[in-house]
Formats: structure tokens, C-alpha cells, sequence
């Protein structure tokens, strides 16, 4: 329990609790406080509670469906090629990080407008961009300042350029999404077969039968930001820290190398007859890298409340009374490495605990309830979930494919001496900035070698 003047938190590491948390969304709901400022473009399903989040999430819950997998799945393939084919012909790569943000924004622009871009690193970037790329990167890079201050303060003539480039690109974005919208009403209801999140949303905004509530246009502005907002930084953030952790680890590349090449066999080289129906679901390694990856470093904590009134918890065999407007906060640190659940080792990044074998064959495993929680759980867990999954697990598949990575190594120094750095700049160098990321990753340069 930690008391301060500002308020009270209780932070859980139980895992029967911690279900019981999620279970409870009536007595445990979101601090809605914390989220009001993601209502910049319009009410979304991390702004609302009650009927209306009931509403939304079960129009929004159609968006991310296998079909829009697929389609995260063709994309990041495309994407991932591009980025591999630059990172292998530089003689070291310190835009790690960058480079992630660009394959994330790309494969979000696909996926949730049906825009596609071609991926460039960052030290060959041109000047020029689509006007809707460029908006929405600037809106993403400075989504806490437009939510801090908020577009109408941002619009001050007086402001300096900086502030007032980021209004015009919160205007920029605008434009485009209203644009889409009247874009896409008279296809949707001709029944477009477009499986963009953007297409899925204005298909929500009617119901089939005229008569239950749809999405309001604001509705579907505010869901499309929080959807980009919410899926940008995770997933780059994510897939730096993987990239660093298999340059420290050259056996757990060649253990993703074995398996990839034992799914696609002689497709290894032709990326484009990759099926998601058939590939993803076997990539269990590449999806266990993932899992290990985010159970050390959880990208986005989520607190629960207990609003205005008194709430009783269970923890072990007592009953604890929990004070009104008490933040109730999951330990995710302390759960996603607790000995009792992930021994042995459970400080280290080890991708191989997540195989367990059955009837000869290699399996995910599935933690018990309560002791793996990156996506949160119960009913307002990440809809995002699957989208994060295939988007890693396939950049994964394509960089791994026929490539390896190692540390740049300093004056004099061995390569192990060199892993050894690297791993210790991800333990000593990560904080929570918005979300859990690597502070300064271009201070470990990486090398790409064609195996």
C-alpha cells in the first residue's frame, strides 16, 4: 500500500486476485481520469464506461478479426522485407528503434486506413511524405503533448512553429479521417470487402437492422486514434527490446532460425507464398520470443480503481477492505517474474520456457491464470491482442529467415564482452517514458550478417 497527500495505491502481486480484479469491472473499473485526455478526436473505448463502453466495445470488437490479421500479416511481411534489406546493407544499424516505428506505422496505416507506404530506414528518408503519413506521424510522436494541452490551445496564433506544425497535423489527421469516413459510408454500404479497421468501424456505425445504436462519427475518429495510439509505440517498443535481446543471444537465434525454416521449407526464400492461416499458428518459437520479451518488459500498465465507494478483496485466505478512490494497481514486475510461477531464472530472457511439448510435438505454453497479464485480462483487455502477435511474430520470421545479428563490438573488446554489454544496457538503460522502452538503443549499434 503506498498513502501519499495525492492519493492512495494498493498494488497487487496475486494471482487469484488479480483475476478476481478483472472480473469485478463493475467494482474495479478504469480510472477514467487518467484516460480523459485520449478524447482528442472523440469518446473511444478507453474514455467511456458503462452503457456506452458496453456499445463500443461491441461494435469495435468486429474490427479485429482474422481477416484484418491477415491483412497485418501481408503487410508486415512486405514491411519486415524492406527493413531487413536495410539493415543488412549498413556496416552497423543504430536506428534500431526508429526503424521499428516506421515497419509499426506502416503496417497501422494498412491495416487501420488501407494506405500503404514503402518502408525507408531512417538515414535514407526523403524529404518528401504523404500528407496523411507525415500528419499522423507527428500527431503519434507528440500524442502526449496535443493530449496535454489539447487542439484548441494548440491553434493559438501566438504559439512558436513547433507547437503550431503539431496543431496542423491534428488538423491534417483530421481531415483525412473525416475524408475516409464520406470515403467509405456509400462503400460499406454497398458492402465493401476491404478489411482496413477504418472500414470495419464505419460498417459499425449502422446497425444491420436501422434500429440499435451505431457508432457516432466521433465515436469512430476517437476509436481510429486510440487504435493507432495505442498499437504504434507498444509494438516498436517491443520489437527493439527483441532485436537487442537475440544480438546478446545467438543461440536463441539460431533455436528461431531451425523453426522457421522448418515451417516454410522451400518458401523460406519466397516470403510472398507465406500463408497466415497455415504459418502463423506454427511459428511457436518466434511467438514465444514475444512472450518472453514482454513478460521482462511490459509495455503498458494498467490501473484499476475503486471509485467512489469501499470494496472487499480476497488475497490468500484473508479479506481486505480496499478505501474508496484507492488506485488498485497490478504489479506486473513483480507477477511476470515471481520464482513461484517462472522459475528458473525467472530474471532472465529465456524464449524456450514457453515450449512445452505434447504428444511429441512442440507447444506454447499457457501460464495459469492471473500470472501473465501484458494484454491485461477480462472484459477490457487489449482488443488489439492478435494484431501485436502476428505483426511481431511475422517481422520475426522475415529478418530471421537469412540473417543474423550481433553487438558492434568496441576497441578490443571479444564478442561475448560485447553480448555482455548489450544486455546490460537493456537491464540498466529502460524506463517507463509513456510506455516502458529503451532510453538510448543507438548506444548499442548492431551488425545484420547473411547466415
Amino acid at each position: 500500500m503506498h498513502v501519499t497527500p495525492g492519493g492512495n495505491s494498493l498494488y497487487i502481486c496475486n494471482p487469484d486476485s488479480l483475476m478476481e480484479i478483472f472480473k469485478r469491472r463493475s467494482d474495479f473499473p478504469r480510472p477514467l481520469q487518467l484516460f480523459e485526455l485520449l478524447n482528442v478526436f472523440g469518446p473511444n473505448l478507453s474514455t467511456v464506461e458503462g452503457h456506452q463502453w458496453k456499445k463500443q466495445r461491441k461494435l469495435t470488437g468486429s474490427c479485429f478479426n482474422e481477416q484484418n490479421n491477415q491483412l497485418v500479416w501481408l503487410e508486415t511481411i512486405s514491411q519486415a522485407e524492406d527493413m531487413i534489406r536495410y539493415w543488412s546493407s549498413r556496416p552497423e544499424i543504430r536506428s534500431t528503434a526508429d526503424d521499428t516505428r516506421t515497419l509499426s506505422l506502416h503496417v497501422l496505416s494498412r491495416a487501420g486506413f488501407g494506405k500503404s507506404f514503402q518502408f525507408q530506414g531512417r538515414e535514407v528518408t526523403t524529404g518528401s511524405s504523404d500528407d496523411y503519413k507525415a500528419s499522423l506521424q507527428v500527431v503519434l510522436d507528440n500524442c502526449v503533448l496535443i493530449m496535454a494541452l489539447g487542439t484548441q490551445f494548440l491553434s493559438k496564433p501566438w504559439l512558436p512553429r513547433r507547437l503550431k506544425r503539431v496543431h496542423e497535423a491534428c488538423v491534417s489527421f483530421q481531415q483525412y479521417m473525416t475524408s475516409l469516413y464520406e470515403q467509405e459510408k456509400p462503400s460499406s454500404e454497398k458492402g465493401s470487402k476491404d478489411n482496413n479497421l477504418m472500414t470495419a468501424l464505419v460498417r459499425a456505425s449502422t446497425s444491420q437492422d436501422g434500429l440499435a445504436e451505431g457508432l457516432t462519427e466521433k465515436e469512430i475518429y476517437g476509436n481510429m486514434f486510440v487504435f493507432n495510439f495505442a498499437g504504434h509505440d507498444t509494438t516498436a517498443h517491443t520489437l527493439t527490446f527483441v532485436v537487442a535481446f537475440l544480438a546478446t543471444n545467438p543461440f536463441v537465434q539460431d533455436w528461431l532460425h531451425e523453426e522457421i525454416r522448418q515451417v516454410f521449407g522451400q518458401r523460406i526464400s519466397q516470403p510472398t507464398k507465406w500463408v497466415y492461416d497455415t504459418d502463423f499458428n506454427q511459428l511457436k518459437r518466434c511467438q514465444a520470443a514475444l512472450m518472453e520479451t514482454i513478460r521482462l518488459y511490459t509495455p503498458v500498465p494498467v490501473a484499476k480503481w475503486t471509485g467512489p465507494s469501499t470494496q472487499t478483496l480476497k488475497v490468500n485466505n484473508k479479506t481486505i477492505t480496499i478505501p474508496p478512490e484507492t488506485m488498485v494497481i497490478p504489479s506486473y514486475a513483480a507477477i511476470h517474474t515471481h520464482p513461484r510461477f517462472w522459475s528458473p531464472d525467472p530474471l532472465v530472457w529465456k524464449p524456450s520456457r514457453w515450449i512445452v511439448s505434447s504428444q511429441g510435438k512442440e507447444e506454447l505454453l499457457v501460464p495459469d491464470r492471473g500470472t501473465f497479464i501484458p494484454w491485461s485480462e477480462g472484459e477490457r483487455s487489449c482488443p488489439g491482442k492478435k494484431f501485436s502477435q502476428v505483426e511481431v511474430v511475422a517481422t520475426l520470421a522475415v529478418i530471421l529467415r537469412s540473417w543474423k545479428v550481433e553487438p558492434v563490438r568496441q576497441s578490443q573488446e571479444s564478442i561475448e564482452d560485447a553480448r555482455r554489454r548489450v544486455l546490460q544496457q537493456i537491464e540498466t538503460d529502460s524506463a517507463q517514458v509513456l510506455l516502458l522502452q529503451m532510453l538510448h538503443p543507438e548506444r548499442a549499434p548492431l551488425v545484420w550478417r547473411r547466415r
